[in-house]
């Protein structure tokens, strides 16, 4: 599914904005400079599909991503630190929060965590928030290559051992590399089963 064509449909600032369409999504969120467009990049095998940046806060709207007609990925704002004004900030968390807890055929939620440091505050926050909206999401550990391979072990063990407290969460934590391309063919799979079929013929 993933060599299918992915086009950028279009950057939402408001919820009125939100394109009308049956396709289910899935969204990725989590903390600003996390990985979150070096994710779709990798998944859809484009370098430059979701702008990347060194910038916390670069990603100020909804994103959103057709994925041959069977998928749509968003690209959301990131959270915590960003090199934005306040008011900036609260607009497009609210809108963030609005489109989480409001959007029908939302599936999923990928929660990015930086492997270097594992959960903080402000993602227990979000996924507490996510259980109260029940809102389904996964946990994707990101940039793994810069982790040695114990400390990623012990990360990984304390990270599905903290998501059984959580009634929202998928119970299997995604390991990715964006750079190595680790993890990313397994999790084409899962959002694969995601998607709508693949039309005949």
């Amino acid at each position: 599914m993933f060599a299918a064509p992915c086009t950028f449909l279009l950057s939402v600032a408001q919820m009125p904005q939100l394109p009308a369409s049956d396709l289910p999504e899935v969204a990725f969120a989590g903390r600003s400079n996390v990985g979150k467009s070096s994710l779709v990049n990798a998944l859809t095998a484009r370098k430059t599909l979701a702008r990347t940046s060194n910038t916390p806060g670069r990603t100020q709207q909804l994103n959103f991503f057709d994925l041959g007609k069977r998928l749509m990925l968003v690209d959301l704002p990131g959270y915590g630190y960003a090199q934005a004004s306040k008011s900036d900030i609260t607009q497009w968390t609210g809108l963030t929060r609005d489109y989480l807890r409001g959007r029908a055929q939302l599936r999923r939620v990928l929660l990015l965590v930086d492997a270097r440091h594992g959960l903080k505050p402000n993602d227990r926050e979000v996924m507490e928030q996510f259980d109260t909206t029940a809102v389904v999401y996964q946990v994707v550990l990101t940039k793994a290559d810069k982790v040695k391979p114990l400390e990623l072990d012990a990360l990984l063990a304390k990270t599905r051992q903290e998501l059984l407290t959580h009634v929202a969460a998928y119970p299997d934590v995604a390991v990715t590399s964006a750079v190595k391309r680790r993890g990313i063919a397994e999790l084409r799979a899962e959002l694969a089963e995601l998607a709508l079929p693949e039309p005949p013929g």
